[in-house]
This record gives C-alpha cells, sequence and structure tokens, in this order.
C-alpha cells in the first residue's frame, strides 16, 4: 500500500522534470536551432539536470502533501511552493539570445546583463530549488506525523 501511495507522486515528478527539460530544448532550439540547443545543454547539463531533477522533487512531493492532507481527518490547508523557479534559472542561462529575435532599444542591454551573470542565475535557481524542496518535504512531514497521531 506505501508504495502505491509514493507511486504517483513519483512518477508525476519523472513526467514535469522530462516537461521541464523539453520546455527548456524547444525554447533553444526555436530561438537558435537545435545545434545550438544540444551545445548548451553539453556545457550546462549539470546544471539543467539539477533544476529538472529539484524542480520534478517539489512537484512530487507537492502531490504527495496534497495526498496525505486530503485523505486525513486534520484541518487547515498546506500551502506549498512551486517548482517555478527552476524553470526560471533554467531559461535564463538563454534569454539573451532572445536578442537575435527581439532588437528593441534597451532590451540588449538587459539580456547582456543576464548573459553576463548566467552561472550565478543557475546557482541562484539551484539555491531557491533546494529552499523549496525542504520547505515542500518538511510540511509534508509535518502533515505526515499529524496524520499518524490522528
Amino acid at each position: 500500500m506505501r508504495h502505491a501511495s509514493i507511486a504517483r507522486p513519483a512518477a508525476l515528478g519523472l513526467i514535469a522534470s522530462a516537461l521541464l527539460l523539453a520546455v527548456y530544448f524547444a525554447v533553444l532550439a526555436l530561438l537558435s536551432g537545435w545545434t545550438f540547443a544540444a551545445t548548451q545543454f553539453a556545457e550546462f547539463w549539470p546544471f539543467v539536470v539539477a533544476l529538472a531533477a529539484g524542480f520534478g522533487a517539489q512537484i512530487g512531493l507537492y502531490v504527495r502533501l496534497r495526498t496525505v492532507v486530503r485523505h486525513g481527518a486534520g484541518p487547515g490547508t498546506v500551502v506549498a511552493v512551486s517548482g517555478g523557479t527552476s524553470a526560471a534559472a533554467m531559461m535564463s542561462c538563454c534569454t539573451h539570445y532572445l536578442a537575435n529575435i527581439i532588437p528593441v532599444l534597451g532590451a540588449t542591454g538587459t539580456l547582456a546583463l543576464v548573459a553576463q551573470y548566467q552561472t550565478q542565475f543557475f546557482w541562484l535557481g539551484l539555491v531557491l530549488n533546494a529552499a523549496g524542496v525542504l520547505y515542500v518535504g518538511r510540511k509534508l512531514w509535518q502533515a505526515s506525523r499529524h496524520m499518524a497521531q490522528m
């Protein structure tokens, strides 16, 4: 029974990770071609994979948390963070390439700034991702303990 309760959140987490990777490749391929997307992934894969895994972990934990809270008789609503920071951090590495298709005055400077600090954006995304996983994991642990006491 325990495996069945974990299987759905784990599957949804894996699907969320795969979807985030698909969005990453789609955005890069649409902006600059498949070869460029593959090159960028080859260069930054540790960040991209870690962000996608963190996003999937947050989704899986959140789904499990919702299940625990809904099936328990306990009161209250549990608020969990989203994994949106993962997507934002993954896309931040590539936003400077929007200059190829959006030659608007002022946008180039902003995009160049993002390009200059893309590694720092990856690290920020990883930190926010870890914070999200810890937050949702803590809420799940608290809800599980509360339901076990009932």
